[in-house]
């Protein structure tokens, strides 16, 4: 990590948990930023990742786990009328990719939005021993519940994977690496 994730108030265990979150996602925000929507989309490896497409799925992964913490139905995925179920087989390639009329604006905006929910959910919650189921599926155990706490260290280790594939992807489209895109965000150069 390139950026200082500073200290939390003695005992403040939620604000730590969400000042790392905050920093894994400023890598992905970071790692859009002065690119075109055509740069963004764009797949420079033999992956299919971009980072417009890296930029929704994480997005969309942590309002998914949000909801699934809050114990509400599954997210729609973004850009729908609201009336779609949470993505399926079907739809998960989209979760990956900018689709109809979404931008990298538009999607930051939504992430935001995501943040602060997710934010105010975690103060709110009596305590990070606090338990929610994990959905049936293939890569959970069954009838298995998680802590508010495993969430936040979740969300740190989902969107921090990420943020390294989007490290990749920048750096192969033109060679600008976390460090020259902090001090790009502050209006400062690196390496020059």
């Amino acid at each position: 990590m390139v950026t200082h994730v500073p200290a939390e108030a003695h005992g403040d265990e939620r604000g730590a948990l969400l000042s790392f979150v905050e920093a894994q996602r400023g890598a992905i925000r970071r790692s859009v930023l002065g690119l075109t929507e055509e740069q963004a989309a764009s797949r420079p490896s033999a992956s299919e990742l971009s980072l417009s497409g890296l930029l929704k799925h994480v997005a969309e992964t942590e309002l998914n786990w949000l909801r699934m913490a809050q114990q509400k139905p599954g997210a729609p995925p973004t850009g729908s009328s609201g009336g779609e179920k949470a993505r399926n087989e079907e739809t998960w390639g989209d979760s990956f990719r900018l689709v109809g009329e979404e931008t990298i604006p538009g999607m930051l905006a939504f992430w935001d939005s995501v943040a602060k929910e997710t934010e105010e959910f975690i103060h709110s919650v009596p305590s990070l021993d606090d338990t929610f189921p994990l959905p049936a599926a293939p890569w959970f155990p069954k009838d298995c519940a998680v802590s508010m706490r495993w969430l936040m260290l979740h969300l740190v280790e989902e969107i921090g994977r990420h943020a390294g594939h989007a490290d990749i992807i920048r750096e192969s489209l033109d060679g600008k690496g976390a460090f020259e895109l902090v001090a790009l965000e502050s209006g400062q150069s690196w390496g020059e």
